[in-house]
C-alpha cells in the first residue's frame, strides 16, 4: 500500500520536479520524479476550481476495471485527478465525446460532468484517483 501512495503521489505531479524552479536541486540525485501532468484544465477542456469548504477532505482511491467492464454514467461534484497504472481507460463524455489514457498517463477528472470509464482491452484498468472535496460529502454521484 505504502508503494502505490508514493507512486500516486508522484503520478499526481505531487512531487513536481526533481529541481526547484530556479534549477537548483531539490531531492538528492539519486531521486527521480517525473511530471505527470501539469494543467489548469479536465480532460473536457473546463478550468481547474479549487473548492472553499470548512472541512476540506482528501480521498485516495485505487479504482480497477476488468476487460469489457465499465464504471457507469457518473459525476464528480469535486476535483479529482488520475494516473493511468496498467491498461487503457476510454472516458466517454455525455456529449458524445472522448478520451483514452494509456498507462503512464495522468489527468484531471471532469467535475459536473456525465462520463462513464470504460475498459476495452484485454488487461485490468488499474488506475489510482485522488478527490479534492469536503468531509462528508460524495465525491463521486450517479445521474439522477
Amino acid at each position: 500500500m505504502r508503494k502505490t501512495m508514493l507512486l500516486a503521489l508522484a503520478g499526481m505531479g505531487l512531487l513536481l520536479n526533481a529541481h526547484a524552479e530556479d534549477g537548483k536541486e531539490v531531492y538528492k540525485k539519486e531521486v527521480t520524479a517525473t511530471v505527470v501532468f501539469k494543467t489548469g484544465t479536465t480532460a473536457s477542456g473546463a478550468p481547474l476550481l479549487y473548492p472553499s469548504v470548512e472541512q476540506p477532505e482528501a480521498t485516495m482511491l485505487h479504482v480497477e476495471i476488468p476487460p469489457g467492464k465499465e464504471t457507469g454514467w457518473h459525476k464528480h461534484p469535486v476535483p479529482g485527478y488520475a494516473y493511468i497504472l496498467a491498461g487503457q481507460l476510454t472516458v466517454q463524455l455525455k456529449d458524445g465525446g472522448s478520451n483514452v489514457f494509456r498507462a503512464g498517463q495522468g489527468f484531471a477528472e471532469v467535475i459536473d460532468t456525465l462520463h462513464n470509464g470504460k475498459n476495452e482491452g484485454k488487461e485490468p484498468v488499474k488506475l489510482v484517483v485522488v478527490f479534492t472535496g469536503a468531509a462528508a460529502q460524495p465525491f463521486t454521484v450517479k445521474p439522477q
